[in-house]
This record gives structure tokens, C-alpha cells and sequence, in this order.
């Protein structure tokens, strides 16, 4: 399918300026392409919201030297896993202080600053941004072909042989489209967040870092019984707290988001951390958890779909990534499409560049690894059984009964493993999932 002769607006038109977005819109204007970046907001990340850790390392491809002008609140130098029952806790830590100095590892960054400074790159590349503009359709000539967008403007209609689809979890696009047809609840869930604020030198202090190093927890219960997990995050002077909760089990129970954020902050591995804390920010935003499973076609005539609206997030229990996932599919969207424009060829035959780029590099070859990871994480024997078992198992290695003698660590997890309810099949079996995925 070639492209029609027809009065363009533009080569391609990007739909959401979101990192994905922006990383398509840099791409393709660099190729020499006109680039239309529409964005429903007032501006770049207005509307945007996650946990608060990105993994810029893609952006040494489209951006030398990012960290230079990246807007960064702090580097991460301490990732934990925190292992929540009811009144224990399990923190497995690691710190690496290199992770703090050039090519670094992971920021925390406010996504408003974040989202703009990409848009502002893409600018400079050669994009014509365009915000303020909610996208309501995709137009089509009269053989049924892709040829643009329409918008909530009166004279909004924006046309381009490509649309490159970077609309967020919920595409719009996609669905009209035909490549989006999954809309099952329990591939969902909800990440709710506060903002919490605190003096720079008492973060520094309850979180053992310095100058404008960070740390990330990530936390497996606390939940109050929904299945998800928690977060919290370092910002230069404010905490990120969240959780991320199952949509399927948030609506089967009482509790609302903001009353298990609640009991999380109550919890008494947490409570130390956030003591005196003012909330600044409250915010939500669904999070497509299921990996492979559910992601649409990403090619069709005339259209690519990058980003969260790929589903392109990696929830795999130790790995929480959505945002370099974001830019690198947008990237390879943007240069697939500046590839079909040159050949004047914008089928999906002419657009498999970008399929092509993601099988190839670690966007989709991370995904197939973990496939079966995800589910395993939310899992009824993960989430509600295995906190309780493992650190029960902890408790009583690091308990002293005297005059009893130590029990000895086989039996204390026999003991353990069957007070938690987990059969030693059930056992095995989650070992082996979690074998084939991380190992």
C-alpha cells in the first residue's frame, strides 16, 4: 500500500506526548519527516502519572549525553524488596553507588518536567507539537485507509499517511482501529499514589543517602488483602507512596484506594520512613500488568501503536519498568515510519520495520522471558500466603527460644509452609514458574 497523492498536514502524526510519544515524534523528524505531536493537555505530562523511577538508558541512542539536562530529582543508588505480613517485615537491599555517577542505572523524576523535556527535544528535532488537542477518531479515505486523525477542534482534522499511536493505556485508537480488541479487567490494575512531603535532610536521613542520591522500594503486601503491591520512592524533598491493586479484587471488597494507602502508611516498616509527612499530591492511573498477553497488533496499514497503548509494561516482581519500554518502542515506531515514508510504502508489510526492531531488542525479548511472571506475581498463593510464610520463616531463624534448641532451618519451613496453607506441589511448581522466568 502506498501512500495516496493527497494534501498532507504532515508524513506522520503522533497521538500522545507521553515519553513514547515524543521518543517517535524525536525519531522520525531526525530522519528529515514532518512530524505532527498532538497532546490533549495543556502541555507534556500534564495529564501523566506513575510510581516516579525511569531507566533512560535508551536515550543514549536519541539523546548523547541525556543526563546533562535530564530532570532528575534524584539518582537511584538503593533498590529494595520489601517482603510486608501483617506486623513483620523482609528488606532485601542493595546499593551501588555507581549508579549515582554517569551512565547511571535509575532516576526519580516528576513526570510534568520529565514528559516537557522530551517534548522540547522533539521540538528541536523538527516536530510541530500541538496541545491542548484531544484526538476523537482516526479518519480514513474512501477505500477505508488510515489517513489521519480527527480532533475536538473545529478545523481539527489532521492528515498523514501514518498515525503512530501513543495514547496510553486506554487507546482509543487502537480500538476503532480493530488492533485492540482485549479489554479483560483482570489484565489491569490500578497504581494510586501520594505525594508526600518532607524536609530534603530528613529524607536523606530515614533513607540513608546523601546529595541527590535515591532509593526504590518495591513491596510485596501491605495491601490489605487486594492482590498488587506497594512502592515508595525518593524525590528531593517529597516521598512517593503508593500501591498498585488488581482491579478484579479492588471491586470484589469494601476498602477504596486512598483507605489501603492508609494502612500502608500505618504499617510498622513504613510509618518510620513517612512520620510528619504533609500529602501534596494524590493521583491514579490503570497500568496494563499482563504483559504478552494482552498486547494488540502493533502494525496495521498506515498506523503503528507504541508505548502504554502496546501494553508495554513490564510488572515481573523484582523488575517494575513501563517508561523505557515507552521510549524505546516509540523510537523504533518512529524510525520504522520514516522508513515507509522514504519507500512510499506504508502498508503493514512496509511498517514491519518496527516489529522487526521490537523482536529484536530486549522490548519484546524481556516480555517472552517473563510471560508467565506477572500472573504468577498477583497470584491468590503469591500475594496472600507466601508474605506470611517467608517471614515467618525469618522470625523464627533469628528467634532465640532458650532453653529450647533451634529447631533448624528445614523445619521451620515444613512448620511455616504448611501453617501458610502452600502445599509442597504448589511450592514447587511457583519455584519452577519463577525459575523459567528470572533465571
Amino acid at each position: 500500500m502506498t501512500a495516496p497523492a493527497h494534501d498532507f498536514d504532515a508524513d506522520i502524526i503522533v497521538v500522545g506526548a507521553g515519553p513514547a510519544g515524543s521518543c517517535a515524534a524525536i525519531a522520525a523528524a531526525r530522519e528529515g519527516k514532518s512530524v505532527i505531536l498532538v497532546e490533549r493537555g495543556p502541555f507534556p505530562g500534564s495529564k501523566n502519572m506513575y510510581g516516579g523511577v525511569v531507566y533512560p538508558r535508551i536515550l543514549d541512542e536519541l539523546i548523547p549525553s541525556w543526563w546533562e539536562t535530564m530532570p532528575v530529582q534524584r539518582w537511584v543508588v538503593k533498590r529494595s524488596t520489601m517482603l510486608l505480613s501483617d506486623t513483620g517485615a523482609l528488606n532485601v537491599d542493595f546499593r551501588a553507588n555507581a549508579w549515582g555517577a554517569p551512565p547511571y542505572n535509575g532516576a526519580t523524576a516528576y513526570r510534568p518536567d520529565f514528559d516537557n523535556w522530551l517534548a522540547n527535544h522533539a521540538v528541536a528535532a523538527g516536530a510541530r507539537l500541538v496541545c491542548s488537542t484531544t484526538v476523537t477518531g482516526l479518519l480514513r479515505d474512501s477505500h477505508g485507509r488510515i489517513e489521519g486523525v480527527s480532533t475536538d477542534r473545529p478545523d481539527g482534522d489532521l492528515r498523514a499517511p501514518i498515525v503512530i499511536a501513543c495514547d496510553g493505556v486506554n487507546s482509543f485508537l487502537a480500538k476503532e482501529s480493530g488492533l485492540y480488541p482485549h479489554t479483560d479487567a483482570s489484565n489491569f490494575t490500578l497504581g494510586v499514589k501520594e505525594t508526600l512531603a518532607l524536609p530534603k535532610h530528613v529524607i536523606d536521613e530515614r533513607f540513608g543517602v546523601r546529595d541527590n542520591q535515591g532509593v526504590d522500594i518495591e513491596i510485596l503486601g501491605g495491601t490489605s488483602g487486594v492482590n498488587g503491591g506497594g512502592f515508595i520512592y525518593t524525590n528531593l524533598d517529597t516521598v512517593a507512596l503508593g500501591v498498585v491493586l488488581k482491579l478484579p479484587k479492588l471491586a470484589a471488597q469494601q476498602k477504596r484506594p486512598e483507605q489501603i494507602i492508609a494502612e500502608l502508611k500505618r504499617h510498622p516498616a513504613v510509618a518510620p520512613l513517612i512520620e510528619g509527612a504533609e500529602v501534596k499530591e494524590y493521583s491514579a492511573h490503570v497500568i496494563p500488568e499482563a504483559g504478552l498477553e494482552m498486547m494488540p497488533t502493533m502494525v496495521a496499514d498506515g498506523m503503528l501503536v507504541a508505548g502504554d497503548a502496546a501494553a508495554l509494561c513490564l510488572a515481573a516482581g523484582i523488575w517494575l519498568e513501563g517508561v523505557n519500554f515507552a521510549m524505546a518502542s516509540g523510537m523504533y515506531a518512529g524510525q520504522a515510519a520514516a522508513e515507509a515514508i522514504t519507500k512510499n510504502d506504508v502498508s503493514s508489510r512496509g511498517l514491519s520495520g518496527y516489529t522487526d526492531r521490537l523482536e529484536k531488542t530486549f522490548v519484546l525479548r524481556d516480555h517472552k522471558k517473563l510471560r508467565k511472571v506477572p500472573h504468577l506475581v498477583l497470584s491468590d498463593r503469591v500475594q496472600h500466603k507466601y508474605p506470611a510464610f517467608v517471614a515467618g520463616v525469618v522470625e523464627r531463624v533469628f528467634r532465640v527460644d532458650n532453653p529450647h534448641p533451634k529447631p533448624g532451618v528445614r523445619r521451620i519451613v515444613r512448620e511455616e509452609r504448611k501453617k501458610a496453607g502452600i502445599g509442597l506441589l504448589d511450592l514447587l511448581r511457583d519455584g519452577w514458574t519463577g525459575m523459567r522466568g528470572f533465571g
